[in-house]
């Protein structure tokens, strides 16, 4: 399965834009040869056993039902709220087909990405795209907008990071927002992601009231020899523990769920950075998930992308 994955994931071409000649034979020949295994034991550490399932399809459901229950006096009862994961099941094509059989000719997508980036925002909508040229009666489609700026989605950010420091033994001296990276090569392109980040990013450390200095943006989860956004987030774990940084705390407000990138990734590997190279207290705070603060923003999304059709 994690084979499987991988290899649907890594041949997305709005994922990794190499030439197909030379990233074929780095995608089949090394990568799918050892990458599955190590990356099968990451997953392990973070799996939901009682569904037989990742965190990320766990609370992706639970935002779709309560979802569902926000919206269930609206339009008198005919909204229809589904979900899908781009790489893997349930996936886009059959939930939309889903959808059109229970008679829903008008259908929102809304990429759970605040910031739009082409390998994420973008390679979802394709997906649903694909879907949508092969049918002969078309539903009506919109695509929510990012929300990276949306003033919702910024006090909520507070609130809950807010809320995780007040749960905490030790007051962190310096938090980092860290946020998804990718090549820088995609901004020169003229990806708008890292312009989003940097936004958000101002606007959250503006309503947290803190200093440039003790609220810092970071990129995490580099993939490959290209120089990827910067600074990297673990790059910086590491030289804030050694210049003497004893308490860090991790935000991600880049993902609406943990996943293995938030839950191994920063609270595993880059807690074991920090405390091996001088640092004492770590700390890394949740993502919105399905708390209430996330549900207010998804469903002011959602509200917001439906006027003129409810």
């Amino acid at each position: 399965p994690m084979r499987a994955y991988l290899k649907e994931f890594l041949s997305d071409r709005r994922v990794i834009e190499e030439p197909r000649w030379k990233w074929w034979p780095i995608l089949n020949l090394i990568i799918l040869s050892t990458r599955p295994s190590r990356k099968g034991k990451d997953y392990a550490t973070i799996w939901n056993n009682e569904r037989d399932e990742g965190p990320l399809k766990t609370i992706t459901r639970s935002q779709t039902e309560k979802l569902a229950e926000r919206l269930a006096g609206a339009a008198d009862g005919r909204i229809t709220v589904d979900w899908a994961m781009r790489y893997g099941l349930p996936d886009v094509k059959s939930r939309l087909k889903a959808l059109l059989a229970q008679g829903c000719d008008r259908i929102l997508l809304v990429p759970l990405y605040p910031q739009y980036a082409a390998p994420t925002s973008a390679t979802a909508c394709d997906q649903a795209f694909r879907a949508l040229m092969e049918m002969r009666w078309q539903p009506t489609v919109r695509v929510a907008h990012p929300y990276y700026a949306d003033p919702v989605y910024i006090d909520a950010l507070a609130t809950s990071i807010r809320a995780s420091l007040g749960k905490l033994s030790f007051e962190p001296e310096v938090i980092l927002c860290s946020l998804h990276g990718m090549p820088k090569e995609y901004l020169l392109k003229g990806d708008p992601y890292y312009c989003q980040c940097a936004v958000t990013a101002r606007l959250l450390r503006d309503k947290l009231g803190l200093s440039a200095e003790r609220f810092r943006l970071t990129f995490q989860s580099r993939f490959g020899p290209d120089e990827w956004l910067q600074p990297y987030t673990d790059e910086t774990v590491k030289a804030l523990a050694q210049g003497g940084t004893k308490s860090l705390a991790i935000v991600a407000p880049g993902f609406s769920a943990d996943c293995l990138e938030t839950l191994e990734e920063l609270d595993g590997e880059n807690r074991e950075i920090f405390l091996h190279n001088g640092g004492k207290e770590f700390a890394y705070l949740p993502c919105l998930n399905d708390s209430e603060e996330g549900m207010q923003v998804i469903e002011a999304v959602v509200r917001r992308e439906l006027m003129g059709w409810v």
